[in-house]
């Protein structure tokens, strides 16, 4: 199913809220773009929704996150976060397009790398792999199969290692 996919804007901040609500079942998602909107961390261009028949049915947003070395030192990656298709749109292809999209799209702005915390069978078909590949921890009690990253240029996390700190919105979810 092929769907237009583009940069939100304004105007769809309450589709947006409607389509994680639905996807969830819970609006802490819908609270969590919202929250995120107003924060340093978020990138207008890398919050984007899918369209069909000129309504959003589905969106991803990627956010700015640190990974802490021990030593304090600090790389800067994309969290994949939330991701959203309104039940009925499921399972045809839109998150995929909408992550192909956005991994193009983080390219395209120099970023090196994303992690997310997902699916163990869903996301490594777009090439994320165990982030404990790179000695990248994730901040919460998740099994490491679903705490993936992925390289956005070669070697993008080459010497990178350490726990990720997400923006403190993500503590609402």
């Amino acid at each position: 199913m092929n769907v237009n996919i583009r940069q939100e804007n304004q105007e769809d901040f309450n589709a947006v809220f409607e389509v994680n609500t639905l996807a969830f079942g819970q609006e802490d998602e819908a609270m969590l773009v919202e929250q995120l909107r107003h924060s340093e961390a978020f990138i207008p261009e890398l919050s984007l929704v899918a369209i069909f028949e000129g309504k959003v049915i589905g969106h991803i947003l990627f956010s700015k996150i640190k990974i802490i070395r021990e030593n304090q030192e600090e790389t800067a990656s994309l969290a994949l976060a939330p991701m959203s298709v309104i039940p009925g749109f499921q399972q045809k292809g839109i998150g995929g397009q909408m992550i192909q999209h956005g991994i193009d799209k983080a390219k395209a702005l120099h970023y090196k790398s994303v992690i997310v915390l997902g699916h163990e069978d869903y996301y490594p078909r777009f090439g994320f792999e165990p982030a404990e590949k790179w000695g990248i921890q994730s901040p919460y009690d998740v099994p490491s199969n679903v705490f993936m990253a992925i390289e956005l240029v070669v070697d993008g996390l080459k010497n990178v290692s350490g726990l990720v700190q997400y923006p403190k919105e993500f503590d609402l979810v």
